[in-house]
């Protein structure tokens, strides 16, 4: 039995926990064969985005041939970018490679849309959102922005449950058949609520807020975990479902490593070796 392949388009994470390192091992966690192509370098660590080194955008293009045209790819999912040059690079690839330049996507694509490290480091150029709405957007089967990443690709307000969802929908009508997930880790709230608007529908998903420092490269798993049970075959309402549930599981039995904020644990559920 082949597993689910599963292609991350993202940046490097120096330190493990976020960017390529934690969608491979997430990847992995789903029983999924995982493939990436390299957007980016960075020296990052728990604390701070020291550098970064975006890679050229004919190269990143290259990567993703190689995979698409030998391996093969179940399911895409998108993360830190840097630039326009990148996001119109990617953007030209999948239209050849997951049938959206004939308008009619085979392949999922989620879509992370990737503004701000979680020590609060910029990671994606303000000359690159709107290249990001124009051209990528449009090609994915979900975005999953947090609110202020939500906030900044539409330019509405995120305050209250009802702004996000006129906000969500909005970025919504940029693709025919989008769907957003409205990620609500930042919302003060004391339960953590997530929305998902899908085919026309709102699902609202309300679970438990875990008091930890381990939340780096949450979004980065995330969006990944669902990646990888869409590339399996599940639909979009349950992969997003399942996908929150499996994260909440890794918040809870994450290891503390460094003095900042520390990565989640993506093996959480396989069992210890004797």
């Amino acid at each position: 039995m082949v597993p689910p392949r599963l292609l991350t388009i993202a940046g490097s994470d120096s330190g493990g926990g976020a960017g390529i390192q934690a969608d491979l091992k997430t990847f992995a966690a789903h029983g999924g064969y995982g493939m990436s192509a390299v957007t980016a370098l960075t020296a990052q660590n728990t604390r701070e985005v020291r550098a970064v080194h975006p890679a050229p955008a004919d190269f990143v293009a290259a990567q993703i041939d190689a995979v698409f045209e030998d391996i093969g790819v179940d399911a895409v999912k998108i993360g830190m970018l840097a630039d326009a040059d990148l996001v119109r690079a990617v953007a030209g690839r999948l239209r050849v490679h997951t049938g959206g330049a004939r308008g009619a996507r085979t392949i999922p694509v989620v879509l992370d849309p990737v503004m701000i490290a979680k020590s609060g480091a910029s990671l994606l150029a303000d000359s690159a959102v709107e290249a990001l709405l124009e051209d990528l957007v449009p090609l994915a089967t979900l975005v999953t922005p947090n609110l202020p990443e939500l906030a900044r690709l539409t330019g509405l307000p995120v305050g209250s449950e009802e702004e996000r969802r006129r906000a969500g929908a909005a970025l919504a009508e940029r693709g025919s058949r989008l769907a957003v997930l409205v990620k609500g880790g930042h919302a003060e709230e004391a339960e953590m609520v997530d929305l998902l608007y899908a085919a026309g529908e709102w699902h609202r998903i309300v679970h438990p807020r875990i008091e930890t420092t381990s939340t780096h490269g949450t979004g980065c798993t995330l969006s990944s975990a669902i990646a990888a049970r869409l590339g399996r075959g599940e639909d979009l309402p349950r992969a997003v479902a399942g996908a929150i549930t499996w994260l909440q599981g890794a918040l809870i039995a994450a290891f503390p490593l460094g003095s900042g904020h520390g990565p989640v644990h993506h093996f959480h559920l396989m069992k210890e070796s004797a």
